[in-house]
């Protein structure tokens, strides 16, 4: 019977190492998680690549989540002391 339930691990620096990314999806996660709050653009793409080149060797498919930052609300004081 297939998996149905979804192993997700968070990429970054620490998963940048060598060997590291390819322990995680031999172990059995198969989606990924970028954390686009963090890092920059040829971080995360390099992230992605390695993630689908590593499926593409190994003939199976590993989801990427693209976690986006999401609205901020911040309440301060402005300067002519105007109230929120």
């Amino acid at each position: 019977m297939p998996r149905r339930t979804k192993i997700l691990a968070t990429l970054g620096p620490a998963t940048d190492v060598d060997g590291v990314l390819s322990s995680i999806l031999k172990a059995g996660a198969n989606v990924v998680r970028i954390n686009f709050s963090h890092g920059s653009e040829d971080e995360h793409l390099a992230r992605v690549n390695a993630s689908r080149d590593w499926a593409k060797k190994n003939d199976t498919y590993v989801g990427v989540l693209m976690d986006l930052q999401g609205p901020k609300i911040r309440i301060a004081a402005f300067k002519n002391g105007i109230k929120v």
